[in-house]
C-alpha cells in the first residue's frame, strides 16, 4: 500500500470553488462563458518517501457528462442523474525526484488556442488533455493540448464539478512515456511504481443557479 503525500495547493483551501484565475472558462454576461486566464496553480507536495525517482501529477474531472446532447444548449439542462465519465485536465509525468513544487503559472499562463506541445519540457515530459478531443475538429481550437488547461463544466449542467489534483511519488525516474499519451496511459503505466500520493480538491461551475449558493 503506498503512503500519503502531502500535496497542497495555497489558491483554494481543500474542497473550495477554484478562482476563475485557473480556469479555461468563466462566466460571462453574453454567452454565458468567456476564455480566462487558465493559469496552472502552484502545487507543492511534502512528506516524499525515501527511495522516490520522479512525480507525475494528474488532474481530473469525474463529473463530465458521458453524452453532449444537451451540453451548452439553450433551454436545456445536463441533468443530474446522467452518468458521468472522466475528463483530464493536466498530464505531466517525469517530474525530477528532487522537485517538491511548481510554480503558479509553470505549465500554463494563458489559453493557448490549438494547445501547448505535448512531449518533453523543462517541468517533466506533458501528455494531452482531453480539450484534445473536445476541440478536435475545431479550425480554430483543434490540437494536441499538453500540459495543463482548466475548468470549463457545462455552464447548464445541475451539477458542480468536481477536481482532483493528485501527485504520485513514483519508484522510477521515467514511466518511458513517449508520443501522444493521456491520463488513461499515465496511470496504467504509473501501476506498481507508486510509493506515495496525495491530491488536493477544488470544485468550479458556470451554471449561474449554483454559483449563487
Amino acid at each position: 500500500m503506498s503512503k500519503q503525500l502531502k500535496v497542497t495547493i495555497d489558491a483554494w483551501a481543500y474542497g473550495d470553488p477554484i478562482p476563475g484565475e485557473y480556469a479555461f472558462c468563466v462566466p460571462a454576461a453574453e454567452g454565458h462563458c468567456g476564455l480566462g486566464p487558465n493559469l496552472s496553480p502552484r502545487i507543492r507536495w511534502s512528506d516524499v518517501p525515501a527511495g522516490t525517482k520522479s512525480f507525475a501529477i494528474l488532474c481530473h474531472d469525474p463529473d463530465v457528462p458521458s453524452k453532449p446532447d444537451a451540453v451548452n444548449k439553450e433551454g436545456m439542462t445536463v441533468p443530474a442523474d446522467l452518468p458521468r465519465v472522466d475528463f483530464y485536465h493536466w498530464v505531466l509525468v517525469d517530474i525530477p525526484g528532487d522537485v517538491r513544487e511548481l510554480a503558479k503559472g509553470a505549465d500554463s499562463n494563458c489559453i493557448t488556442p490549438k494547445g501547448k506541445a505535448a512531449g518533453p519540457c523543462a517541468l517533466g515530459v506533458r501528455g494531452i488533455n482531453n480539450y484534445t478531443d473536445w476541440f478536435a475538429g475545431d479550425a480554430d481550437m483543434g490540437g494536441d493540448y499538453g500540459g495543463y488547461d482548466g475548468p470549463c463544466p457545462p455552464w447548464n449542467d445541475e451539477i458542480v464539478h468536481h477536481y482532483h489534483f493528485t501527485v504520485y511519488a513514483l519508484d522510477v525516474p521515467s514511466l518511458g512515456l513517449k508520443g501522444r499519451f493521456g491520463g488513461a496511459e499515465a496511470l496504467g503505466r504509473l501501476q506498481g511504481h507508486v510509493l506515495a500520493k496525495g491530491e488536493w480538491v477544488g470544485t468550479y461551475t458556470l451554471n449561474p443557479a449554483l454559483r449563487a449558493h
